[in-house]
């Protein structure tokens, strides 16, 4: 038995670097990150793998010189395109969290469509945040809940720290139980900051690019041999997800 993560969250740095590598444009090396992410998705699809989140722009990208920004939008139009009949045919249902607010209607419209399609699928849940912060997660949160105290429907001397992530944009899902940030850096870069208080890190030198089936397999080693306690002592047990 081999113990896994349910939730999986993924940073996938190194597409720039990767091609500069190779004496290549940066866009040669987005292309190569796409038929990486591509494996990734199908292998933890394969592993049971309950949800798997990709952070594939963050707010701050949007900095980046235009020629790339416009370049990854569209390489992210042409990727929806291509691949959501495959994901709706294997049963995996793809949501998408950020702000949408930024991207054309084009590209609005197809993630609707995307997300209409798969909605009801019931094998591995797919995240992909775009335009997407963990300072905004956690703005938004909080907004919310400053309305609900505006209309009465919550006292602010009752507010929980439930009551914020209740409201964060994975409410319903476990939050992950393995981050992963791929490239060599040893950041969080603003990932899901309230979700991975009690996450497993897993930082690897691989470019994202290169990284392979095996190299997954060793984060995921290196998940089953940590004890999670969650601040609890030693002694208490441990739920865990096993694959069979």
């Amino acid at each position: 038995m081999t113990t896994l993560p349910q939730h999986i969250a993924i940073i996938m740095d190194g597409n720039g670097r990767w091609a500069k590598q190779r004496f290549m444009p940066r866009i040669a090396g987005h292309r190569a990150g796409i038929e990486t992410t591509r494996r990734v998705i199908q292998y933890c699809a394969r592993k049971n793998i309950k949800v798997l989140s990709l952070f594939a722009f963050s707010s701050e990208n949007w900095r980046r010189p235009p020629q790339e920004v416009g370049y990854l939008m569209e390489l992210f139009l042409t990727g929806l395109q291509r691949e959501m009949h495959a994901l709706h045919d294997g049963n995996i249902q793809l949501r998408f969290i950020g702000d949408r607010s930024r991207f054309s209607d084009k590209l609005r419209k197809k993630i609707e469509e995307v997300e209409t399609l798969t909605g009801q699928n019931t094998g591995m849940t797919l995240i992909i945040a775009a335009d997407y912060g963990g300072q905004w997660d956690i703005f938004q949160a909080v907004a919310h809940l400053a309305q609900a105290i505006e209309a009465g429907e919550v006292r602010g001397a009752d507010i929980t720290p439930a009551d914020i992530a209740s409201r964060l944009s994975f409410a319903d899902l476990p939050d992950p139980d393995l981050f992963i940030r791929t490239s060599g850096e040893l950041r969080i870069s603003n990932f899901m900051l309230w979700q991975i208080a009690y996450s497993e890190l897993y930082f690897t030198d691989i470019l994202w690019p290169d990284f392979t089936e095996a190299e997954l397999d060793k984060a995921l080693l290196h998940y089953a041999g940590r004890d999670r306690r969650f601040g609890k002592s030693q002694q208490e047990p441990q739920q865990y997800i096993t694959e069979g």
